[in-house]
Order: structure tokens, then sequence, then C-alpha cells
């Protein structure tokens, strides 16, 4: 009787990266890795809303000569109106004017932009759901599906400039408490324990009635207190590493401190780090939201999710508002909590193991 053994079955296994080996168990969470998909795709097409959610044509066929709209700003005398003014595209007469004998318009999917007002409406404002208006109109007569989309597009960006920001400085401080620990671990734990005491909330409302509402503003204000609850992970990653028999060879061969902590000890110490992200940014979305309703964040003019829940709670009876509003908020919080669970099991290989051995998630 002779055994055969397939070497080729354990290869890929053996040859992966540890890297290969944590997207595999990653991708194992299959509410993760699907959340995962779902929210990039989703921000995707919020990016390009300014393709398939604008009250511009993307093109007009008018007399026999083309315009791009999108691209270019054209009175509306280019179209046959009386005034050298910019052309709305949602009148009825420069509609008109582009769409019939013989000529033709290219408009968005949705005819709308997050600050498009229409005043040829025939409902008051805010108007509910029609053909016009997937998701209804608020008080100003604004689309809610653009500025649903807009201000999704804005609470992510402003998510990961914050969450980017406040990973490199609490990367910085942690590692460098942990790595050197001694007194000037003690002297930077007591200066981040009084600065953490500091009314973060005040100091908003107080910078906002100072300088005008900005999104600068508040990565800028946010940024100063984000990175502290990171930056404890990190110290106590690199307090613990520092003592391993790499860091000890790394020192013995001659490598510099800056070296030993980006080389050797930072890739052994980005669990935390990783696990963290996700979270991290649906806690800055949040923020956002907070401070939009509040009154505290950008400006009215910019779309918003919380400026939308703030319409959403003075107009009671335009249950559109805050529902959609509500709906989007909290997919997108579900699908960044799925995110950072998967990761979090992905990059913990004995919780990994156990699950992929109870027929994972």
């Amino acid at each position: 009787m002779s055994l055969a053994y397939d070497v080729g079955a354990e290869a890929p296994l053996a040859s992966s990266t540890p890297r290969q080996r944590a997207w595999r168990r990653f991708k194992q969470r299959k509410l993760g890795y699907w959340s995962l998909i779902v929210f990039v795709v989703w921000f995707g097409i919020s990016l390009l809303a300014v393709v398939w959610c604008n009250d511009k044509p993307l093109a007009v066929r008018y007399q026999g000569t083309w315009y791009f709209p999108m691209f270019h700003t054209y009175a509306e005398t280019t179209f046959g109106g009386d005034f050298p003014t910019p052309a709305d595209y949602s009148d009825p007469f420069i509609k008109d004017r582009i769409t019939t004998n013989g000529n033709l318009a290219v408009y968005a999917l949705n005819p709308h932009s997050y600050d498009t007002i229409s005043y040829f409406a025939q409902a008051p404002n805010p108007a509910a759901p029609s053909r016009e208006n997937w998701l209804g109109t608020d008080d100003r007569g604004r689309d809610v599906f653009a500025r649903l989309v807009y201000g999704f597009q804005i609470s992510v960006l402003f998510a990961l400039v914050l969450t980017v920001i406040g990973t490199a400085v609490g990367i910085l401080a942690g590692a460098i408490q942990g790595y050197f620990g001694g007194r000037l671990d003690i002297t930077a734990q007591r200066l981040i324990e009084i600065w953490g005491a500091l009314p973060e909330l005040y100091l908003l409302i107080i910078f906002a009635s100072v300088f005008e509402p900005s999104l600068l503003l508040l990565v800028v204000l946010l940024s100063l207190f984000g990175w502290m609850g990171l930056a404890d992970y990190v110290r106590a990653e690199f307090y613990r590493n520092r003592a391993q028999d790499y860091v000890k060879a790394a020192r013995a061969i001659g490598l510099s401190n800056a070296q030993i902590m980006w080389r050797h000890i930072l890739p052994n110490s980005l669990t935390p780090v990783i696990t963290f992200l996700p979270f991290r940014m649906s806690g800055a979305i949040l923020a956002l939201t907070s401070l939009d309703f509040l009154g505290l964040g950008v400006p009215t003019s910019t779309a918003s999710l919380g400026e939308l829940l703030a319409q959403g709670k003075a107009n009671l009876d335009a249950w559109w508002i805050s529902l959609s509003t509500f709906l989007v908020l909290v997919v997108t919080l579900m699908l960044l909590t799925f995110i950072g669970d998967a990761l979090r099991a992905a990059l913990d290989t004995r919780v990994s193991e156990s699950a992929r051995a109870g027929g994972g998630q």
C-alpha cells in the first residue's frame, strides 16, 4: 500500500505572506467582507455624484452646436433667452429651447444638485417624494436625495481626513512613549491627561462663534483631541514589543532607534491601529453629524446629514427628511462596525482559527 502526499495543497498556505493570510481570514468573515464592498462602492458612487446628480445637463446640442454646461457656464442668451445671466436649466423656457426643434439635452440621472432650488415647483416646500424629487424636498425646496448623496460624500471624506491625521499623530506619540519609556513616558502621560481634560465641546462653541464655520476648522479642532485614544494602544504595543529578542538583536547590530521603531516594532504593533480605523471613521461621522445638528458644524449651504436631521426635527410633518437621513446614517455606521469586527477577527489569529473551525461567520 502506498501513501500519496499532495505537496501542492500545502504550498499556497506555506508560501503566503502574513498580509495574504490576514486578507484570507478577513474574506472568511462574510458580513464584514461584503460590508467593505458595499461601503467602497457606495462611496465611489457618491464621488461621481457631480456626473449623475447635477442640475446642469451633461451635454446640449443647440442649433447644430454642442455645449457642455457641466464644464462651462453659458449665458441664457446662448439658448435664445433674454438675459445675459447664467442659464437656469430647470427653467421651463430654457428646457423647452434646448429640447425641441431638433435640439438635444442630456440631463443627469437625478437632475438636481445639493444646492438646487426649484423656483418652478408646483407643490409648497417641503414637498413630499415625487417623480421629480425622489425623496422630496427640504424646507427651502432643495432635493433631499441630492443632499443625502453629497452629505454622505462630505461625511466620509471628513472622516478619512480626520482618521489619517489622528492615526499619524497617535502612532507618533504612542511610539515615542512606549519605546523610550521612563521619565519621558510619565511626563507625556501627565500632559496628555491635562490636554484630554479640556472641554472639547466648549472650545468648539467658542471657535464657532469667533470664526466662520468650515470643514477645515472642524478638522483642526477635532484633530487636536482625536489622537489620544489610539496613542494609548500604540504605546502599550511598543512598550511590550521593545523587550522582544528581535529588538535586542537590532540594537546589537547597530541600528538606530528610528530604524528599530519604523522597520521592526511598528509592523508588529499595527493590529490595534488597523482595527481602530473603522471605528474611528464612524466616530468622526457621528461627530460631524452631531455638530451640524447643533449648528456648530459646516455652513447650512453645505450638504450635511446633521443639517438634514435638524430640518427633519423642525418639520415633523415632512417625515421623508428625517427618515431617509436616519437610514443613511444607520446603514453607514453599521457597515463600518461590521468592517471593524471583521478586521479584529482577521488580525487576531486565535479568534480567526476558532471561527474557521466553527464554520466562520
